[in-house]
């Protein structure tokens, strides 16, 4: 229940309901959420404290907004095995412009750059890797 009584603001209140919508279920994984008019009236918010919990949703990788669309909840993809070898080293960042071209990420997706032993670097999307040991 969204209380605007509560310390935490309006759109973090909405997001942590919807966040917890998905982690149980109740809103599948492509499922689409409802309208920003529809969360609007349902809990008595200002359309812009919805579109800020739905952007906060969006920057955790749980939803995926497209034009024509709406939100919907992200699928979440296996996460292929990547061998991390001796002297090597990772660090998740967000991604450039150009990354999220590359890599088709979504909103809020890291990415895990890895440096080689050797100098070389790799960057490879965070939602689609293991980082593993030999």
């Amino acid at each position: 229940m969204i209380d605007p009584r509560r310390d935490r603001a309006l759109y973090r209140q909405l997001a942590d309901l919807l966040r917890q919508q998905i982690s149980e279920g109740e809103l599948a994984p492509g499922a689409p959420l409802p309208s920003e008019t529809t969360l609007a009236q349902t809990h008595g918010l200002a359309r812009p404290a919805v579109r800020q919990a739905i952007a906060l949703l969006r920057a955790e990788g749980l939803v995926t907004t497209s034009r024509g669309y709406g939100t919907r909840v992200r699928e979440q993809v296996e996460r292929k095995p990547l061998e991390l070898p001796t002297g090597s080293s990772a660090v998740a960042r967000m991604p450039s412009d150009a990354e999220r071209i590359e890599h088709d990420l979504d909103d809020g997706v890291p990415v895990v750059e890895v440096q080689f032993a050797d100098g070389s670097t790799a960057v490879y999307p965070g939602d689609r890797v293991r980082l593993t040991r030999p």
